[in-house]
């Protein structure tokens, strides 16, 4: 039986990219969601194996909606644990109706909107002020879906910013290639996968909450990391929403496999339910990163 793959569509999203990628677009099952929190309730419901999620942009920093879906505030996904990553470099295109511009050096100025996902909007900043300083925006679900509106508007004269996977799966033109402010712009995504259970690991992800009005409450948190040889590489923070000003922290730690700390994750959890008003392993996986080096 195939692997069932949830990723958050629609079709020819980054996200249907990185999961195709990362399990094969013919030896899995892949299936688009049309949210985040609906690929997580696959994962919960046992709908699917695994889903592949963004988690941030080296270019325009986290996804808010993945860490509000691992706060998890109210316990919606309980057994939903990350066991993966993987890094894709994003390439932007401008994608435009097939047939409506000859070419990039023909171009009239005479698109009158855009269309593309929130996060990308940032990533492609400077080539949009140069020649589209002023067109009206505007935000769908994802960049495919932009590719989708203007593949079939022919009304009026519309673009999208997309990758060519979009544009092969949707039938646009591509007017203009890599129009990203940064060759090296890259997403990188989680896997997750309900209980997750992996022999070699090297990153854990793990979420708590502290009390703001305990001076140092913070940094006796980190220290413990420190304590058991876990090296910090990221913190992010969203909105508790219990009261105002009040932040969960989400904490990515390192380290290499060995025998001597194979329970230090354990034990700094331990450590981490004293200091802290609550804390929550959110899963261990390879760091593609240092597999790739």
């Amino acid at each position: 039986m195939a692997l069932r793959v949830a990723f958050l569509g629609p079709l020819a999203s980054f996200s249907h990219q990185a999961a195709a990628e990362s399990f094969g677009r013919l030896s899995a099952d892949l299936q688009p969601k049309s949210s985040f929190n609906d690929a997580f309730a696959a994962l919960q419901q046992n709908q699917a194996d695994f889903a592949v999620i963004p988690c941030e942009n080296s270019t325009n920093g986290s996804v808010v909606q993945t860490l509000d879906l691992l706060a998890d505030r109210d316990n919606s996904y309980p057994d939903v644990k990350v066991c993966g990553e993987y890094y894709l470099t994003v390439h932007h295109c401008l994608l435009t109706r097939k047939g409506l511009y000859p070419s990039w050096a023909e171009y009239d100025g005479s698109i009158t909107k855009l269309y593309t996902h929130p996060q990308a909007w940032g990533q492609c900043e400077t080539f949009l002020g140069k020649y589209f300083k002023g067109v009206e925006r505007q935000d769908v679900s994802s960049t495919s879906k932009g590719g989708e509106i203007v593949s079939k508007d022919f009304e009026e004269r519309g673009g999208a910013i997309a990758s060519r996977f979009a544009a092969e799966h949707h039938g646009t033109d591509v007017l203009v290639e890599n129009i990203e402010d940064r060759a090296d712009n890259t997403t990188r995504f989680l896997i997750l996968r309900n209980g997750c259970a992996l022999e070699t690991t090297h990153k854990t992800l793990v979420s708590f909450l502290i009390d703001h009005a305990s001076p140092g409450a913070l940094a006796n948190a980190l220290l413990i990391f420190k304590k058991h040889g876990l090296n910090l590489t990221s913190i992010n923070t969203r909105p508790s929403l219990k009261k105002p000003w009040q932040y969960i922290f989400f904490v990515e730690c390192g380290r290499t496999p060995s025998e001597e700390n194979k329970d230090a994750v354990h034990r700094a959890l331990i450590e981490l339910r004293e200091v802290t008003e609550s804390c929550r392993d959110l899963g261990t996986w390879k760091d593609q990163l240092s597999a790739n080096a």
